[in-house]
């Protein structure tokens, strides 16, 4: 296993941090609602631990994975982004989720940029995908906000997934 540095990175009105153990019960909360329809959901409690501690251990696995997203101005914690890989994933996938009450900010599309820059030129990645539901119209749209481009031939973990494809600029590291 390798080590790697979980960043911690800053936007104009975000802070995307590590995430620790206090995260797990919104993240629980939002996997057992019916918001979770994207995601295979809703999950239960030993499902969500599941998936959360996958988001942890890519850092140490892969150099990348999950980061709470917090609002800089109050501290609140809005949601997650991460990128994703291992045997769920046929690739490494940029995902988000925001908690109920902050959709419609521009958050996820301001988290995801960030963390699919720092992906560019810290790792090098020059694609990632992201697998969508086909009813989630706000991620599909978030997705395109981010200049990702319908990929009908890709694998995807769930036959339904509509697959976006981000090709990225790199720069050397």
């Amino acid at each position: 296993m390798s080590q790697h540095t979980v960043p911690t990175l800053q936007t104009q009105r975000l802070n995307l941090r590590p995430m620790a153990e206090a995260d797990f019960p919104a993240y629980a909360a939002f996997l057992a609602s019916p918001r979770a329809a994207g995601l295979g959901g809703p999950l239960s409690q030993r499902q969500a631990w599941g998936l959360f501690c996958h988001d942890i251990a890519c850092w140490p696995l892969f150099g990348h994975g999950g980061l709470m997203i917090d609002r800089r101005a109050d501290g609140t914690c809005v949601g997650q982004v991460g990128i994703s890989h291992g045997p769920l994933f046929p690739e490494k996938e940029l995902g988000w989720l925001l908690y109920e009450g902050h959709e419609g900010h521009g958050y996820a599309t301001e988290a995801a940029i960030a963390l699919r820059d720092w992906a560019a030129r810290a790792l090098g990645v020059s694609e990632l995908v992201s697998y969508i539901a086909p009813n989630n119209a706000a991620s599909a749209a978030v997705a395109e906000r981010l200049g990702a481009v319908r990929d009908l031939l890709a694998d995807r973990p769930d036959p339904n997934d509509l697959v976006y494809r981000h090709r990225l600029t790199t720069t050397p590291r």
